[in-house]
């Protein structure tokens, strides 16, 4: 079966762990952090030369790396990943806009304002930054949710579970998400999708 390498706290590791779960496929984990080191050792960098999480192995030992491409690579032929090339470019557009332009304030607050080693990189200019670009961003998405039930449209794809995995922690960065309500809808839509799973869910 296939191995994931991935933290359980980290929103981009929860991504493909979430789709895998709603999927019902079966996987092993292997934990592992940026923060202890596992992932700049010899034997992790052989296998992802970024050094960062994460990572599938697929079952002939091939390696996939970006949570995005793992997501879009697990959703083909699934309900998560529409045939019809236009939606299919929607959910393209959203998962750019995840990384491009949410994933660098929301996480990168949220890790500001969690992890001790941060501490030292919250400056008031950079929390002040972030909280402006995570709400420009959390604001889009309220414009899009204000018309469609999901992202790309009518139906659930990879897009919502990109966008949520930092997006349902947000107020851990300071995000006040009672602001979005139409973004908080759509997280209860996300969360009551078959086989979800919480944010630090790891398969037994």
């Amino acid at each position: 079966m296939p191995v994931l390498y991935s933290h359980p706290d980290s929103g981009n590791s929860y991504k493909p762990r979430l789709l895998l779960a709603k999927l019902g496929m079966p996987f092993r984990h292997v934990t592992m952090s940026s923060r202890d080191g596992s992932t700049r050792t010899p034997e992790y960098l052989a296998k992802n030369p970024n050094g960062k999480l994460p990572l599938l192995e697929l079952d002939d030992g091939r390696f996939l790396a970006e949570s995005n491409a793992i997501l879009l690579h697990l959703a083909e032929g699934t309900r998560y990943l529409p045939s019809d090339t236009y939606e299919r470019a929607l959910v393209y557009q959203w998962l750019f806009f995840e990384q491009y332009s949410h994933e660098p304030s929301i996480a990168v607050r949220r890790a500001l304002m969690t992890y001790p080693e941060r501490a030292k990189l919250a400056t008031p200019e950079r929390l002040a930054a972030t909280l402006e670009g995570g709400d420009k961003a959390l604001g889009v998405m309220e414009a899009q949710l204000q018309k469609t039930p999901f992202l790309a449209g009518e139906a659930i794809s990879v897009a919502d579970i990109a966008l949520y995995a930092y997006t349902h922690d947000a107020e851990r960065g300071g995000f006040d998400l009672t602001r979005y309500p139409a973004v908080s809808a759509w997280l209860g839509r996300v969360a009551a999708d078959p086989g979800h799973v919480p944010l630090g869910w790891l398969p037994e």
